[in-house]
């Protein structure tokens, strides 16, 4: 690695702005007590945004005394990872064009050439206006897109000599940019669409990440003017960004699936445990009217329950898809077939009293007059169907969703 040593002329000193001390303290308060150098590096990347894009010698004597950690240990920090600018750079743009194969095979060459001839001819030198500087750099890490650049945080990839070109000028004119692949694709997809994973439709584009577009909202990482900075992620006043958003979204979204496949996975075994005894149960069950009358007698005493009418086996041999009510899964049919219960006309006819009686069965009570089963079994028993049914028909709703 090159000798990486502090620019000649530093500033006389440095301190956060009240907005970046309240963000470095919270920052601290996340390790434990003793361990607050864990901090340095996101410090020192947020004393590089501040100071024009790159790290003076006071910020880090200023974070050294922060974190009280020795001068020399931040010193290494900044000066062995090359992400921390040493010396001033374009105050709206500091282009690292990545130099290793995979770019150097698609294109990286081209990139450099326009660097020289549009900022300066040599690496760390700033162009006339000030606004902009480069270098090249080793692997920035998305091969698959070459060729590539790294603007600040920013990575603009997929790139040519004329969408560079369009790139440098945009921001010279403090137009929105788009970071990622400058060609249209998304992401690392291949370039000739998608392979794999086919089944998988457009409508998920609203849950994956998605490039950020910097619109202004929050001040971008390159475009570094008088006391702007990058906020790392959620502004000051609490409000979260929409890259934050959108995070936040897709982790909702992977619980939600894990709480429903263990909530599923439960009520799967619980039917499983009970289905010995559900079956005693329905082989010692009297088939007379009398069913209410030895309710009664068990119970020792007048019930607000009574026992709607049970098959023994489905109509015709064929059970109704019970799965088409909201509210009943793969598990809840289960313990509805077990119960007696297998035909949409069966539970349209259930009373206030068989109501009762099978919620009183149910795990989760409550849920037959909550979901509105009865109104949705008299359509279906018809032969209709319910909103909720057709999106069952589609495949919208998974099974195992449905009994949450």
């Amino acid at each position: 690695m090159a000798v990486r040593r502090l620019a000649a002329e530093q500033p006389e000193s440095f301190a956060f702005t009240a907005e970046n001390l309240a963000w470095a303290k919270k920052v601290i308060d996340r390790y434990p007590a003793g361990r607050q150098a864990s901090a340095v590096i996101p410090l020192l990347w947020r004393a590089q945004e501040q100071h024009d894009g790159w790290v003076c010698e006071p910020a880090i004597r200023y974070i050294a005394e922060m974190l009280d950690m020795p001068h020399i240990r931040v010193l290494e920090v900044a000066t062995f990872y090359t992400m921390f600018q040493l010396q001033p750079v374009g105050k709206k743009a500091h282009i690292q064009v990545c130099g290793t194969t995979p770019c150097q095979l698609r294109g990286a060459g081209d990139l450099i050439k326009i660097c020289q001839s549009r900022i300066a001819k040599h690496m760390h030198e700033i162009s006339e206006d000030g606004n902009f500087s480069w270098e090249e750099v080793e692997c920035l890490g998305a091969c698959v897109n070459a060729p590539m650049v790294q603007i600040f945080k920013d990575t603009y990839e997929d790139l040519t000599e004329e969408t560079f070109n369009k790139l440098l000028d945009d921001i010279e004119a403090g137009n929105p940019v788009t970071p990622g692949p400058q060609n249209g694709r998304r992401f690392a997809m291949a370039a000739g669409g998608q392979t794999s994973l086919t089944e998988i439709k457009d409508d998920t584009v609203g849950v994956l990440p998605q490039p950020v577009v910097i619109d202004g909202s929050e001040p971008a990482s390159h475009h570094f003017t008088g006391d702007a900075i990058n906020t790392g992620g959620k502004d000051y006043d609490g409000v979260p960004t929409p890259a934050e958003d959108a995070v936040a979204k897709v982790k909702a979204a992977h619980a939600a699936k894990i709480a429903a496949a263990n909530s599923a996975a439960a009520q799967e075994a619980e039917a499983k445990a009970r289905a010995p005894e559900a079956k005693a149960e329905n082989a010692a069950r009297p088939k007379t009217e009398d069913r209410a009358e030895v309710e009664v007698a068990r119970s020792g005493a007048a019930s607000d329950e009574q026992e709607p009418k049970l098959l023994s086996a489905p109509d015709g041999g064929k059970a109704d898809d019970l799965k088409q009510l909201k509210g009943v899964g793969p598990a809840l049919e289960k313990t509805l077939n077990e119960l007696g219960i297998y035909h949409f006309a069966q539970i349209a006819e259930w009373s206030a009293k068989e109501i009762a009686w099978v919620d009183s069965r149910l795990k989760f009570k409550g849920r037959i007059e909550r979901d509105g089963w009865i109104d949705q079994s008299k359509i279906l028993a018809a032969g209709g169907e319910t909103e909720f049914s057709k999106r069952v028909a589609a495949g919208e709703v998974p099974s195992s969703k449905n009994e949450e």
